[in-house]
Parts: structure tokens; C-alpha cells; sequence
């Protein structure tokens, strides 16, 4: 069976070129196209594809916020970010949100197109570089709150309730509380005010 592959880019010239790319496979199909992040969302509701490839700075919905609601929405389908950023946050939000892989537009052809392959499996595919930054955060960070524990406890500084987070974050209500949990432990608090508190007072969130 063919993987059926969605391309999500803002740039025309991009989504032909891989559209081109893809096309001369056997096993893949691409079936359709996106120009932002929330086209990308409606189109995988739609199209029910094997893997999205997806870019991340896009106009409407960014490419991180757009996998989360594909993963949340549509089970069953991948992601795959392609992009030419491979900074920490970047990739840090990719990944949080759900993506199973992260490649970078200068990677070759020939392991484009087996990331494809993978990650429509479900198997990470990683552009080396981005490879050694995950393992470094993994090593470095054990104290440091995620980008997602981050976006959680902006929500509560805001005075939203777990339950609205959730929803502007596309998760659960259980998935909000883990985070947060995970955001007290690190912080060295036991609640949800203290924990603002300590992160506004270490910069990890602006200050009032």
C-alpha cells in the first residue's frame, strides 16, 4: 500500500519541489497540500493521511500547534516537521507537540525520502544535528521546564483553569495536571501560585 503523504508549507515553490521529490516512489503518494497551519489541520481531518510533513514558521497556525491538533485530532496520523530552523525551542516544540520526527531542508534526497518511510511507521527520524541537540537536552535539562511545562504555567499565570489550558494547548485536562506535576517538581514548589511565583522571579516567565 502507498503512504499517503500531505505536504504543509507556505512556500509554492517548496510544496512542488517535494511534491516532485516524493512523487517518483512507488509507495508514495502525495494527496494533497497546505499553505499554513491551519489549512494542514483541516486537510488531515479530511484526508485521513499516513504522514504530514510539516513546516514549522507558517502564517495563521505555526507548524507546532498545527501537529498538536493533528495528533489530538486525528489518530492514527504522523508527523513529520520539515524546516530550516533546528534551534532548541524549535525543536523542543516540535517534539512535545507530537511530532515523530524532525529533518531539515538541506537533508539529501535519498534520507528525505526514508524518513518519510519511517516516520509513517511511527519511527523517529532525526536530522543528525537534531539528534545531538535532543540527546543534550536530555543530559542538560533534567532541572530545566520543557516548552510545553512552560506554555502550561503561562496558561495558569494567566489565571486559566487546567481545563482551559488544555484547550488552548489541544490536551487533555490529565495532560495538563502530568505537566504540571512535572513543572512543581523542578521548581521545588507544591502549588500552582508558588510555582508562578518561582518561575516568574528565575525569568522563566515575564514578569507582571
Amino acid at each position: 500500500m502507498s503512504i499517503r503523504v500531505l505536504i504543509v508549507d507556505d512556500h509554492p515553490v517548496v510544496r512542488s519541489g517535494l511534491a516532485g521529490l516524493l512523487a517518483v516512489e512507488s509507495d508514495i503518494e502525495v494527496v494533497g497540500e497546505a499553505g499554513d497551519g491551519e489549512q494542514a489541520v483541516a486537510l488531515a481531518e479530511t484526508l485521513r493521511p499516513d504522514l504530514v510533513l510539516m513546516d514549522l514558521r507558517m502564517p495563521v497556525l505555526d507548524g507546532a500547534t498545527a501537529t498538536a491538533r493533528i495528533v489530538a485530532q486525528v489518530p492514527g496520523v504522523h508527523v513529520l516537521v520539515l524546516t530550516t530552523y533546528e534551534t532548541d525551542t524549535d525543536i523542543l516544540r516540535a517534539v512535545e507537540a507530537g511530532a515523530t520526527g524532525y529533518l531539515l531542508k538541506d537533508t539529501p534526497r535519498e534520507e528525505l525520502v526514508a524518513g518519510v518511510r519511517a516516520a509513517a511507521r511511527g519511527q523517529s527520524a532525526l536530522s543528525p544535528s537534531v539528534a545531538v541537540r535532543l540527546v543534550a537536552q536530555l543530559r542538560d535539562g533534567g532541572d530545566r521546564l520543557t516548552a510545553r511545562e512552560t506554555e502550561v504555567l503561562a496558561g495558569v499565570a494567566r489565571g486559566l483553569s487546567n481545563a482551559a489550558v488544555g484547550r488552548e494547548l489541544f490536551i487533555t485536562e490529565a495532560t495538563v495536571k502530568t505537566h504540571l506535576l512535572r513543572a512543581f517538581a523542578k521548581l521545588g514548589v507544591d502549588d500552582r501560585t508558588r510555582a508562578v511565583t518561582v518561575a516568574i522571579e528565575r525569568g522563566i516567565l515575564p514578569g507582571a
